[in-house]
């Protein structure tokens, strides 16, 4: 396939994932039209929508349906939405744009933007839900229990409290590191462990998309965290430079800009030994491979956004 035919695929799979991010949450007509406005808000901005495109395919190749492995999708993307109404609150980030548009407790106010994140995790339980009836039922209490470790006090909810108090905590790489794991690398995990293990996905291949997931997920961190340091709101559709403002946990702060990049380089490369053996084990899921080059091209450009002299991070 040639890359216009490929990039044109995913021009339409994000469109159609754009369209069910915000076709999937009902509006009652009693709804109180201020909560309506700012769930639309939210709703009308979507991210990237690479999670869901994965979720999908990987519930595809490992034999889960469509309708409940789309139900998944959308639910672990309003998740994540709420997660970042959550992180920009005053209290937490205090943040000022989101996706390139106004944060939500900006617009619709803090008690506003709380409200319009607590509608979207109701949701999103009832499409997992609705997605793990539809699977065989030997799967299902793990799946339920590998959804509250991940998004619970094990998981993101951790991350974000140890987020919070980093102030606290010593400002060395492997705390940043284990704040990822709880905030980031748990979301990558839901994307990509939950849908095989609804499907039939054998012990071995789970073990190997955990570790994927580990080392995806905390290269990602650091890229944004370079990110944060390297690139602009136009840049990133996010506030920039609240990690060092806040004092919050930053590889490229903690490391420098060379070692954050080194690091980053070095999971990408450390995670390509687990993405082979999976291969090997299932060939179908060499659409991980768009994932991992991703994030190569994500490292590339901010290396050479750092040779060219991005504030803070001249090499």
């Amino acid at each position: 396939m040639s890359n216009v035919q490929s990039q044109d695929r995913e021009e339409l799979r994000t469109d159609r994932f754009s369209r069910a991010f915000r076709n999937s949450f009902p509006f009652p007509r009693t709804l109180d039209p201020h909560l309506e406005e700012a769930l639309r808000h939210v709703l009308d901005h979507p991210g990237s929508l690479i999670r869901p495109s994965m979720v999908m395919q990987m519930a595809a190749t490992c034999g889960v349906a469509s309708e409940p492995a789309r139900d998944l999708a959308i639910a672990l993307e309003y998740f994540h939405s709420a997660s970042l109404i959550f992180d920009d609150l005053p209290c937490m980030d205090n943040a000022l744009e989101r996706r390139g548009a106004p944060c939500a407790h900006l617009v619709f106010g803090e008690a506003g933007a709380v409200l319009a994140a607590l509608g979207l995790i109701n949701r999103a339980y009832a499409l997992t839900w609705s997605a793990l009836a539809a699977c065989p039922a030997e799967r299902q209490p793990r799946a339920m229990a590998y959804v509250e470790q991940r998004l619970g006090v094990e998981g993101l909810l951790n991350g974000q409290s140890l987020d919070l108090h980093y102030h606290l905590l010593p400002h060395t790489a492997q705390t940043t590191e284990s704040i990822a794991r709880g905030k980031t690398v748990s979301l990558i995990r839901l994307t990509l462990v939950l849908p095989a293990m609804l499907g039939d996905a054998s012990p071995r291949e789970i073990q190997l998309l955990e570790r994927l997931a580990a080392y995806w997920g905390l290269a990602y961190q650091v890229l944004d965290d370079l990110k944060d340091v390297l690139q602009d709101a136009k840049e990133t559709g996010k506030t920039p430079a609240r990690d060092v403002l806040l004092d919050r946990p930053n590889s490229a702060a903690v490391l420098g800009v060379p070692i954050a990049l080194h690091r980053a380089g070095r999971l990408i490369r450390a995670g390509d030994r687990t993405l082979r053996h999976l291969l090997d084990a299932r060939p179908a899921l060499d659409f991980l491979e768009s994932l991992r080059a991703r994030l190569d091209g994500e490292l590339i450009r901010l290396g050479d956004a750092a040779l060219g002299g991005a504030p803070g991070g001249r090499l």
